[in-house]
């Protein structure tokens, strides 16, 4: 999910405290307060008043944050935690840009959040899982040419009918050419379609990623905003494939068998070794040796790194492992880290773009609501279209319609446009998750075999 994360995680989906006979007049309470924040948030907008908004956004607040104790939202519970997060950071920006002078949206800081964000949701897969290309080609080449052309061209006509500016418009152009993510797998299986696949689709998307992302935004948004697209590839595979490798690494030490752990075992301690040859000086041998006048900012740098950040994820891997073993309890945290850490992008994504969005806020919304809900529709009948049976067109289209927004969050920062590139990466990822539980329960319910 990244995604995008899944809304099954328990901390987030427990059942309500608040239980029968209160919980009607509990569900009121909080969705008259819901309510007259937004007939306050209405007048506020009329008579131009910062105060009126101010109470209204601090009355809705209040009202969705009791909403979370509500067992009818229990499937929303997640999105309800975002868009809290996005009512905060746009009525208290200056609280999530900056902790002293310390900025909150310090490229490192962002990176790491990212790769837990990645781990996490790698966790819940399992290297076997591309065992299933081999048994559905047909579904997964289908999928897969869905993932990756319904939805970048769908954003970009989108972005164009829509008039945005340059950097709004690559912003919803690079939510379409993401890949899909783990929440897809969480819808799959709500709507009874075909989970083997849709792990599948998962899988192969994630790792097609970091060559098919930058060539789709430099066909379809290079006249919109100056990028690198080989900076954006080694970007993504430090951001999303390196934290996916560990997530593997303790999945090999965990059943493959002693000859595997073995192996990894033995790879693990020569990525040690490599790690504490760069720290002792190599690094800086190594840009001497290539020749590298900028290490900061070359690609030639980025390469020479790449190798680091791979046994970086041995290592990791390796140690989560023996932890995990020592302390179960960790596995059921990953998921909440990924959670903690979407909520901390929605927070610092919206701070930062707060300008932005209100100036297009209405609009951007709509779009993305269109880009999201037609590529389920797309996905379905090019399934359909391609001969798919009911189920996994139901698979496709859940696949194509949900995208891996913490991806796109995460390239937006690294090209330094945070604040409007990543904007439309930000929206998308709790409507999805809105939209595909509704679009999911739909056809668990109605929909047959």
């Amino acid at each position: 999910m990244a995604n995008d994360a899944s809304n099954n995680a328990s901390p987030w989906t427990q059942k309500s405290t608040i239980e029968a006979p209160y919980a009607i007049q509990f569900r009121k309470a909080w969705l008259t307060l819901v309510a007259i924040g937004l007939l306050v948030m209405l007048i506020g907008l009329w008579q131009q008043s910062n105060l009126l908004l101010l109470s209204a956004g601090g009355t809705i607040i209040a009202g969705l944050g009791a909403a979370l104790l509500d067992s009818k939202v229990t499937g929303y519970r997640f999105t309800l935690w975002i868009v809290i997060a996005n009512l905060a950071a746009l009525l208290v920006p200056s609280w999530f840009q900056r902790v002293g002078s310390f900025s909150l949206t310090d490229s490192w800081l962002l990176l790491v959040v990212i790769q837990a964000i990645m781990f996490g949701m790698g966790t819940q897969m399992s290297f076997r899982d591309f065992a299933n290309i081999a048994m559905m080609p047909k579904g997964v080449v289908v999928g897969l040419s869905c993932q990756f052309l319904i939805m970048p061209l769908l954003g970009f006509g989108l972005a164009m009918a829509f008039r945005f500016p340059p950097e709004i418009a690559a912003g919803v152009i690079l939510i379409g050419s993401c890949s899909s993510g783990l929440a897809s797998n969480v819808m799959t299986f709500l709507a009874k379609g075909n989970l083997a696949l849709s792990v599948a689709i998962t899988a192969l998307a994630t790792a097609m990623a970091p060559v098919i992302t930058p060539l789709w935004m430099k066909i379809l948004a290079g006249s919109l905003v100056e990028f690198d697209a080989v900076k954006m590839s080694l970007d993504i595979i430090k951001m999303v494939i390196v934290p996916i490798l560990a997530a593997f690494v303790h999945d090999w030490l965990t059943g493959y068998g002693s000859r595997v752990r073995y192996g990894v075992l033995a790879t693990a301690a020569v990525c040690f070794g490599w790690l504490l040859f760069l720290a002792l000086g190599g690094w800086t041998w190594l840009i001497g040796a290539a020749g590298i006048p900028s290490a900061q900012s070359s690609n030639a740098a980025g390469f020479v790194a790449l190798p680091g950040f791979l046994a970086a994820a041995v290592v990791f891997g390796t140690v989560y492992h023996f932890i995990s073993e020592r302390w179960e309890q960790v596995e059921g945290w990953m998921p909440i880290v990924s959670m903690f850490g979407i909520i901390y992008f929605t927070l610092v994504t919206t701070a930062t773009g707060r300008d932005q969005l209100l100036e297009v806020g209405v609009l951007l919304v709509v779009a993305t609501f269109l880009h999201n809900v037609l590529g389920y529709f797309l996905g379905y009948w090019g399934a359909r279209m391609m001969g798919m049976n009911r189920k996994d067109s139901r698979t496709i289209a859940i696949e194509v319609g949900t995208q891996n927004g913490s991806m796109g969050v995460g390239i937006a920062k690294s090209m330094g446009k945070l604040e409007t590139v990543g904007l439309a990466a930000m929206i998308f990822a709790p409507l999805m998750n809105v939209t595909g539980s509704i679009l999911a329960n739909y056809w668990r319910k109605t929909v047959r075999e």
